[in-house]
């Protein structure tokens, strides 16, 4: 099997962590993740991560509840941090040489994020784990995903989700949902489809970085989608 992309950046939720848990982190979930990560690595891939912390803290719904929104949301990003650490702790035990740069400064625990250094340990074979969001409130690890990947000249993100792609509406709640093989940017923001939210949608358009959806439950799809298999939802241009 050969790589489709030299340097991809993979999306994880902070749900995808948790299993079939309603919190937390499920430690079988997280070493499948790694398994994968460590065959996706055996092709020569480039690979920066970008992982969520709804598994621990989501901001948006903290601040639903009356907390101050900047308050829940850098709590939030304090959450991808354990994240990221324990996805560390998951690839390194599997072999995998990591890094984690974290946008909010915390020296003990990761390295702060530069992106030179970013990209230096790229080259040198390393996981880049990106963790604290942006580093700014109000934006989601969505934004995070496509900032970073600009920034490192990444060629596609990898968005991992709980269903086989992008949909018309819940494939769970609606058994007609219809799953699309392809969509353009703009069609995502005019159905106010859930692929990504609006500002790292717009971001990935103005930059032509395509994103592809796939279904992290199902063990080897990363490798599939980093090989260049058909799978899931291509939206580009």
């Amino acid at each position: 099997m050969k790589k489709a992309f030299k340097r991809v950046v993979l999306k994880l939720s902070g749900e995808a962590l948790q299993g079939s848990s309603d919190y937390g982190i499920d430690y079988n979930v997280l070493t499948s993740i790694a398994r994968q990560i460590k065959e996706v690595k055996a092709l020569g891939v480039e690979l920066a991560i970008v992982i969520g912390g709804g598994n621990i803290f989501r901001g948006v719904a903290g601040s639903t509840k009356g907390m101050d929104r900047a308050n829940a949301d850098y709590m939030g990003m304090l959450a991808t941090v354990i994240n990221a650490l324990a996805l560390q702790d998951a690839l390194e035990k599997h072999g995998v040489f990591t890094r984690v740069l974290s946008a909010i400064q915390m020296e003990e625990l990761a390295e702060p994020y530069i992106r030179r250094r970013a990209m230096r340990h790229l080259e040198k074979g390393r996981v880049v784990i990106f963790a604290g969001g942006t580093g700014n409130p109000y934006f989601t690890t969505d934004t995070t995903a496509a900032l970073r990947a600009i920034e490192i000249g990444a060629q596609v993100i990898l968005k991992a989700t709980k269903v086989d792609g992008v949909y018309s509406s819940d494939p769970v709640k609606n058994k007609n949902a219809k799953k699309f093989e392809s969509l353009r940017y703009i069609e995502v923001l005019k159905k106010g489809l859930k692929v990504m939210d609006a500002t790292a949608i717009s971001l990935c358009m103005d930059n032509e970085l395509p994103i592809i959806v796939f279904n992290l439950k199902k063990y080897g799809n990363i490798k599939k989608a980093v090989s260049g298999e058909k799978i899931g939802t291509t939206v580009k241009g």
